[in-house]
């Protein structure tokens, strides 16, 4: 009996002993990195300005999948935008970026953009206790001037869901673009189809969550003052493309003074997990984010 304890044991220890040695980051091909934390997993295309293609919970998509030229997938700008207006800025977006790996993490570091001597940094963590990556951002000044910058993440999800956020309709701007509705302290909206892009501004408290009936994904960003955003932009944001294509869920740091050669880090941990419900406002959804960022 003790012989067969034994082999027991040392198979058990050897299984969780494999478990915890399982890789987390790995390269896939193509310029395709995968990190896996737990039950999630997401896939970053370092040779398409290091973009987020995917993140799953246990194989169910939230990311949206529909490629329209180069906006797709999560990216990562400067802002404000008016500093370069449209399309962004091509070592940010779209130009391949040098990759690190390690047991945990990825390191992506972009090109220095020729017109703006900037540079972007991105380092993915997995937390698989969390069942969570940990994105961090960073923007390094190359130029030979002191400088202002904010950081600004921008991630696109599929049009059926509920997005929603701790923030009053009443102070969401411009006004009238979009139906929020007020309920549990957060406003909330579900999409709508119409003809024109539709943009709007808030300031939250530091997390943004998106509901598609089956998953809740959470972010969770420094919470910064309604005075700490860059001009004419806000911590969080929500963006609906015409048609019936892709929103964008946008989050932004605080407005930063950064000399030459200064940078500065935004950091936002990305939560997955499976939520059955009906896609309405609720007091059991807001509950289950707190309970996810604490």
């Amino acid at each position: 009996m003790k012989k067969i304890v034994s082999t027991v044991s040392f198979v058990l220890a050897a299984c969780i002993s494999a478990f915890a040695a399982a890789p987390l980051t790995e390269s896939k091909g193509d310029g395709l990195y995968g990190i896996t934390a737990g039950k999630v997993s997401m896939v970053i295309d370092a040779g398409k300005g290091a973009k987020v293609l995917s993140f799953k919970y246990e194989g169910k998509e939230v990311i949206s999948q529909l490629q329209r030229f180069n906006a797709f997938g999560s990216t990562f700008w400067t802002s404000p935008q008016t500093e370069w207006n449209w399309p962004p800025v091509a070592e940010y977006d779209r130009n391949p970026y040098e990759v690190e790996m390690k047991d945990n993490s990825i390191i992506m570091t972009g090109q220095i953009s020729d017109k703006f001597k900037y540079s972007i940094r991105k380092v993915f963590t997995a937390v698989p206790e969390k069942n969570s990556v940990v994105v961090s951002y960073s923007i390094v000044n190359h130029s030979t001037e002191t400088r202002k910058v904010a950081p600004w993440e921008i991630t696109r999800v599929p049009v059926d869901g509920l997005i929603f956020f701790e923030c009053s309709s009443k102070d969401i701007w411009p006004a009238d673009v979009m139906k929020f509705t007020d309920k549990k302290g957060c406003a909330w909206y579900t999409f709508d189809e119409n003809k024109e892009n539709r943009k709007i501004n808030a300031d939250g408290k530091g997390w943004l969550a998106y509901s598609n009936g089956e998953l809740l994904l959470v972010k969770h960003f420094p919470d910064i003052k309604a005075d700490e955003p860059a001009p004419n932009e806000a911590e969080i944001q929500v963006y609906v493309n015409q048609g019936k294509t892709f929103i964008e869920l946008e989050s932004q740091g605080a407005y930063t003074t950064l000399a030459p050669g200064e940078s500065l880090t935004y950091t936002v941990e990305w939560y997955l997990l499976p939520y059955q419900s009906d896609c309405k406002p609720s007091a059991k959804l807001v509950k289950t984010v707190k309970e996810t960022i604490k």
